[in-house]
C-alpha cells in the first residue's frame, strides 16, 4: 500500500554487509519522507509487552479514587504518577485519555535528585496491581537499550559514527515513559472538536511506541493524514523535535494525533458499560540529557526559520531553541499540565 509506513529491520542493520546497507537506505528514506516507521527484529520479547499490557489494564480498571492515590501532584517535580481523563491538554484542548507517567527510576541519593532537577526521581507505583512495578521497570530497561541501538542506526543513516548521539547527548538520556488509556469517543464528541490526542509533534530525539490492537494513530504525511495501525511484533518509531534540530530539518518531526472511535458492536472493544474497553498505548521517549545543548550537525544546511515556523502545527520552530533541552521540555510540558507546573514551581520556591 502506498500509504503504509515503511518497516525497518533492525537486525539487518546491525548484521553488516549488503543487508545492512539496504536497511540503512530504507531508514534514511523513512526519516526524510515520513518521519515515522515501524521497526521489526528489535529483540524485545513479546512476554515483556504482554506483562505490561495485563498490568496496565488491571490498573485502569480500578475505581478512579484508587488510581488517584498516585496522582501526579504527589510526584512533584519528578513529574510522575496518574492523571484522569481530560487533565492533559494538547494545543490547549483536553485529550480524551487518562494515563501514567514514568521515567528512569532514581533514588534519593542520585545527584540529580538531590539537586532537585525536574523530571528526575522515583516513580509512583500503585499498590494494585502489584505486577505493574516489575513490568514497568523491566520494560524501561529493555527500551532504553533499544533506544541506544536505534539512535546508533540513525547516526549511521546520516553517515555519522554510530556513537555520535551517545557521545554528545544520550550517554545519560532523559527517559520518559507513558501508559495511556483511551476510552471510546462517540462520533458526536469527536465532531464537537475533541480528540483522543490532538495534533502535535514529540519533543525529544526518538519515540518508540507499542500499541494494542485497537488502532487510532494517524500521521500527517505528504499534506494528508494516514493511519498507522498496529503491526504484530513491531514498534512504531517517530522523529522528535531534537532530531529535527540536529539534522537541520533533514529528518523532520512529523505531526500526529489519535482518534479512537471504538465500534460498540465489536467484541474486541466492548466492555460491561458498552462504551468500549479502551485503547492502550505505550510511548517511550528517548531524549537528550536534561542539561544537553542540542546543535545542528556541522555543515548541514540551515533551516529558514520563518518558513519552518509557518509550516509548524504550533507556529513555533525548534531551530530557534536557546538553552538546554530541559528548558525546551519544561516549556512544552507547562502547556500540557499548566496547573501541575504551577504547583511544581511553588514546591521549588518553598525548597529554595
Amino acid at each position: 500500500m502506498a500509504d503504509a509506513l515503511p518497516q525497518i529491520d533492525l537486525a539487518a542493520i546491525e548484521a553488516g554487509g549488503e543487508p545492512s546497507a539496504r536497511a540503512l537506505a530504507e531508514l534514511r528514506r523513512a526519516c526524510e519522507h515520513t518521519g515515522f516507521f515501524y521497526v521489526v527484529a528489535h529483540g524485545v520479547p513479546q512476554r515483556s509487552l504482554d506483562a505490561l499490557e495485563r498490568a496496565s489494564r488491571a490498573f485502569f480498571g480500578l475505581p478512579e479514587a484508587r488510581k488517584l492515590e498516585i496522582a501526579m501532584a504527589r510526584g512533584g517535580r519528578a513529574w510522575r504518577g496518574y492523571f484522569p481523563v481530560g487533565a492533559e491538554l494538547t494545543s490547549g484542548r483536553p485529550d480524551i485519555k487518562e494515563g501514567l507517567y514514568f521515567g528512569a527510576e532514581l533514588g534519593p541519593d542520585d545527584p540529580r535528585v538531590r539537586a532537585g532537577l525536574p523530571m528526575h526521581g522515583a516513580n509512583l507505583f500503585p499498590a494494585e496491581p502489584p505486577a505493574l512495578r516489575p513490568a514497568v521497570l523491566d520494560y524501561l530497561e529493555r527500551m532504553t537499550a533499544l533506544g541506544h541501538r536505534l539512535m546508533a542506526a540513525i547516526a549511521r543513516s546520516l553517515a555519522l559514527p554510530a556513537d555520535y548521539f551517545r557521545a554528545r547527548y544520550t550517554a545519560d538520556p532523559l527517559i520518559l515513559f507513558r501508559i495511556f488509556h483511551y476510552p471510546a469517543m462517540d462520533a458526536g464528541t469527536h465532531a464537537a472538536g475533541s480528540w483522543s490526542v490532538g495534533e502535535h509533534t514529540d519533543y525529544g530525539l526518538l519515540t518508540i511506541l507499542a500499541q494494542d490492537e485497537a488502532g487510532g494513530l494517524e500521521v500527517r504525511s505528504g499534506g494528508r493524514w494516514i493511519c498507522a495501525p498496529p503491526v504484530p511484533g513491531a514498534f512504531v518509531c517517530n522523529i522528535g523535535d531534537m532530531l529535527d534540530r540536529v539534522t537541520g530539518g533533514r529528518y523532520r518531526s512529523t505531526p500526529h494525533r489519535v482518534r479512537y472511535l471504538a465500534d460498540p458492536d465489536s467484541d474486541a472493544s466492548a466492555d460491561a458499560t458498552g462504551r468500549g474497553r479502551g485503547r492502550l498505548s505505550f510511548p517511550f521517549f528517548f531524549d537528550p540529557g536534561f542539561d544537553a545543548h542540542v546543535h545542528a550537525i556541522d555543515e548541514r544546511p540551515r533551516v529558514d526559520v520563518e518558513v519552518d515556523r509557518a509550516d509548524r502545527w504550533d507556529r513555533a520552530s525548534v531551530h530557534e531553541l536557546q538553552g538546554s533541552y530541559g528548558d525546551y521540555l519544561l516549556a512544552k510540558v507547562a502547556k500540557v499540565f499548566p496547573q501541575l507546573r504551577v504547583e511544581v514551581e511553588r514546591e521549588c520556591e518553598s525548597q529554595g
